[in-house]
């Protein structure tokens, strides 16, 4: 297992209980703080890099690796950015957007590190894998009105920390769907569609997000590799222009688009994506079973 570089949080889970863990990159250990709600904590800044030491102090080890949990249970939005890498628009054949395209999965999408991505069973089309860098938002009450019309300037003030996302993608679907007119929600959105985690690095731990090397293997072939700093719309300009249009919460998470690379997955495979600074997210996928 990789480890992050500094010290970061995740969720796991313990007897069906969902628990706050942290890493200890430097042993290489997992800790256990018991029963947590992720919204409180991040609005808080109780996740802070700062704060991390202290909640180390209350924690118990670990013996073993934890059974990883989403790092948000539930939340309020996950906004995604399309076509933010200039070399994958160019992939399809597009160009990069006069202005940022961005869209929603559906919250049932999410799955942890480990978790295995079901290609639903009616679908017979091109399935791909979308590697991108992930926000998670941590400010304020959790149950307060949120940020809207916020500046570049005071985005990143917004960013409790950074996460692996794997946007799969029904291809065929999309193409369907683009060609009709019609958004992109179905084809993002299947159950299992969202691999997040394993966890999440304080934001002051990443001191150089805008230019990790990001990678993604299949079954141990590479498929995509890129680093954020060839992001159209870095992360402080996307939150700026997602609060434009939607009152950013506590606990939103964002996926900052996917460079080029993106291909084909199938029953069997194992998607391995890595972000330097990070850590690597693991997903083995396969064949839904049609239902009797």
């Amino acid at each position: 297992m990789i480890f992050p570089a500094d010290r970061s949080w995740f969720f796991h889970r313990v007897d069906g209980r969902r628990h706050l863990g942290l890493v200890d990159p430097e042993p290489g250990s997992f800790l256990d703080l018991g029963e947590a709600s992720d919204l409180d904590l991040l609005a808080t800044d109780a996740l802070s890099a700062e704060k991390l030491p202290a909640l180390m102090k209350q924690c118990r080890e670990l013996e073993g690796d934890p059974v990883f949990d989403v790092p948000v249970a539930r939340p309020p939005k996950i906004l995604c950015l399309g076509k933010n890498y200039a070399a994958h628009a160019a992939e399809f054949g597009s160009a990069v957007p006069e202005e940022p395209i961005f869209f929603t999965k559906l919250i049932g999408s999410l799955l942890p590190h480990q978790q295995t991505v079901l290609l639903p069973h009616w679908v017979n089309t091109r399935i791909d894998h979308e590697l991108e860098l992930g926000i998670v938002l941590g400010f304020e009450d959790p149950r307060s009105a949120g940020r809207k019309y916020v500046s570049e300037s005071e985005a990143l003030d917004l960013v409790a920390g950074f996460t692996i996302i794997n946007d799969v993608t029904a291809r065929s679907m999309q193409g369907e769907d683009r060609g009709k007119q019609q958004p992109w929600l179905r084809c993002k959105s299947f159950d299992t569609f969202c691999p997040i985690g394993p966890w999440v690095v304080p934001r002051d731990s990443l001191p150089g997000f805008n230019d990790l090397e990001i990678c993604l293997e299949v079954n141990g072939q590479l498929r995509q590799k890129s680093r954020t700093s060839l992001m159209v719309v870095d992360v402080a300009a996307a939150i700026s222009y997602l609060s434009r249009h939607t009152c950013l919460q506590c606990g939103d998470v964002i996926a900052t688009g996917t460079p080029e690379g993106v291909g084909p997955i199938e029953d069997g495979d194992i998607m391995t994506a890595r972000i330097e600074g990070i850590g690597e997210l693991k997903n083995p996928v396969a064949r839904e079973k049609a239902p009797a």
